[in-house]
């Protein structure tokens, strides 16, 4: 771990993992008890259209994203609201659109075009502080919110109709809880991918649920899982050299499976 820690690109990748796991930890949880989970990947998947919009105009991959996403989240929110029962199809069509149209822009997009595939499965070791800060800001904004409203979230999540009778304003709730969600994946795109960021979301939330009394509990629980995996997943991938997103997610992914099938065995 010392050796690790003697480089500057694994210090800011390691700050980065711990940053991206608070905002994943606590959206994350409200996006498993909103059952959103295809929402997010929707969102995630689409962002790759602003990565190929900045590309073309000149202008920062993650900024792109992170305008694209919120526009997606709004669009998706809207339509999804009027219409529950069709809302994969809305999904699926912006997951398409954002993917396709990323890329036809990227393709127009002259001259050296960067790494820009690096934007689907992470490129953490390349985070600088200018990332840094994003996810920084991101974390405050997030927490910030979820704390001073903590009361109306867990009435909408729980029972969105009992909530509307005492006054909390379901609509406006849902449409903050996918702008969050945005914000979260833009904040994870360059730690895992927006292929895999999905995964950083939902993984620790499910695991953490199952050791959970509370969505408070949750969200804290949910965020120490997720940065144990960003830990761990680092130290595998730069031990045997692979690519540090999928090391993450594959650490994620072992441990969710590993407790789900002694969970089934236990009980059955």
């Amino acid at each position: 771990m010392q050796e690790i820690l003697s480089y500057t690109f694994m210090q800011n990748a390691l700050i980065g993992g711990l940053l991206v796991s608070v905002a994943c930890g606590v959206i994350g949880s409200l996006v498993v008890i909103n059952r959103m989970t295809f929402i997010a990947g929707g969102i995630s998947h689409s962002a790759y259209g602003g990565i190929g919009i900045a590309a073309f105009l000149g202008f920062a991959p993650l900024f792109g994203a992170t305008i694209f996403t919120i526009f997606v989240a709004f669009i998706i929110a809207f339509l999804t609201l009027k219409d529950k029962e069709r809302f994969d199809s809305v999904i699926g069509a912006m997951w398409a659109f954002g993917m396709a149209l990323g890329i036809i822009f990227i393709d127009i997009t002259p001259g050296y075009k960067g790494d820009l595939m690096g934007y689907l499965f992470g490129s953490i070791l390349t985070i600088d502080n200018g990332a840094l800060k994003f996810v920084t800001i991101v974390d405050i904004f997030v927490v910030m919110l979820v704390v001073v409203f903590y009361r109306q979230f867990c009435a909408v999540s729980f029972d969105s109709e009992f909530a509307r009778l005492r006054g909390v304003n379901s609509t406006l709730f849902y449409y903050i809880l996918v702008l969050l969600t945005a914000l979260c994946v833009s904040s994870a795109i360059q730690v895992v991918g927006l292929i895999l960021v999905i995964a950083l979301m939902t993984i620790p939330p499910y695991i953490a649920e199952i050791f959970s009394k509370n969505l408070g509990v949750m969200m804290i629980l949910s965020s120490v899982i997720s940065a144990v995996f960003c830990i761990l997943g680092l130290m595998i991938s730069y031990k045997f050299n692979l690519t540090s997103g999928a090391s993450i997610i594959m650490v994620a992914a072992v441990t969710f499976f590993i407790i789900m099938g002694f969970k089934n065995f236990k009980f059955s």
